[in-house]
């Protein structure tokens, strides 16, 4: 017994077939907007690709794009097949390919739900792949003179004014490498030599930070070197102190950021996801009701239109069915692939 039965003459049939070509055209905006989300989200990590620690962040916006160039197709065929089902002599054309073309929707209708699930899921390894980026980032902070991290400053210290962050998880993440080049350090200078003699890598620490992580609302100017010296600022006991320097770390700013758009992304596919189930739920009903014509040769007979042909018990035991013949089809095969030993 089909599922979902819905009666239909003529009239019905072609309000039908112009409603989901519209939803189809619809549809088919849907998917750019996909494929916009992707490049969006690929941009916007590539601005900051330096801070990230490998490259399989950039995994989820390539899936989107792959997705929304995939949605455009099957949603313009879909349009195309809904129109020309208002001509039987055009539709006739169509009818072999369409159980194949439904199949590849609810398919594709599967893998975009999963692609929205990933937006929310993928954030866990982006929190890692952030937090160990900024701490090979921050290391390479002093080297602007060395090919290929000539930028890292400049790349943090903006970084850090935008998000208003500092550091990996905060400011104190600065006192633990040494990121003042050594062209700027006075050698003969007995600060720098204690400095570097006191520490076993032979790095110059000091409890300060970038001008990067000052806070400008601040009304106290920004003390950023020193910062643990209360004799080295009037007034000041940074135990107690408010500082004026970021306290918020930069990974779970960038984190915070990303994993918004994450967000708001899932959502729009999710939004999508139930677009295109509504569409395929059309193009089945377009299909089913022009398939059981009470008169094939006259349109305008009554027929039914159906969401499954079976219930979903038997249509699941069918598929079960159908993959196991497939199954031992393939082992046959196999077997008789094998070469047959000889006896000389």
């Amino acid at each position: 017994m089909a599922l979902m039965v819905v009666k239909f003459d003529l009239k019905k049939r072609v309000k039908l077939a112009q409603t989901v070509w519209f939803m189809y055209w619809f549809a088919v905006l849907a998917g750019i907007l996909v494929l916009s989300l992707g490049l969006f989200f690929k941009i916007e990590l590539r601005k900051r690709s330096e801070l990230m620690d490998n490259n399989e962040s950039h995994f989820l916006p390539n899936v989107l794009i792959i997705m929304g160039l995939v949605a455009c197709a099957i949603n313009a065929f879909g349009g195309k097949v809904c129109y020309d089902s208002l001509d039987p002599t055009k539709f006739v054309k169509w009818k072999p390919m369409l159980k194949t073309f439904l199949v590849l929707c609810v398919v594709f209708n599967a893998l975009l739900f999963a692609t929205a699930l990933l937006c929310f899921v993928m954030r866990i390894p982006l929190q890692f792949t952030l937090a160990e980026g900024l701490k090979n980032g921050m290391k390479y902070y002093k080297d602007t003179d060395t090919p290929g991290r000539c930028y890292m400053k400049r790349t943090l210290d903006l970084m850090q004014m935008e998000f208003r962050c500092c550091g990996n998880d905060n400011y104190r993440d600065w006192f633990e490498i040494q990121w003042v080049s050594n062209r700027y350090l006075d050698f003969s200078a007995k600060e720098v030599k204690d400095r570097i003699g006191s520490n076993v890598d032979g790095q110059y620490l000091m409890d300060g930070v970038p001008f990067s992580c000052c806070n400008p609302t601040s009304p106290r100017p920004c003390i950023q070197q020193q910062m643990t010296n209360n004799s080295a600022h009037y007034s000041y006991d940074h135990h107690t102190e408010e500082l004026n320097v970021w306290k918020r770390g930069c990974s779970d700013a960038l984190l915070s950021y990303y994993g918004g758009i994450m967000n708001t992304i899932g959502a729009l596919v999710l939004l999508v996801t139930m677009l295109e189930v509504a569409v395929t739920v059309g193009l089945q009903y377009v299909h089913s009701s022009l398939s059981t014509l009470a008169n094939p040769e006259d349109m305008e007979s009554e027929s039914e239109g159906y969401l499954l042909e079976k219930t979903v018990k038997e249509t699941f035991t069918d598929i079960m069915t159908k993959m196991k013949a497939m199954g031992k089809g393939a082992k046959v095969e196999e077997g008789a692939a094998e070469p047959v030993a000889t006896v000389s």
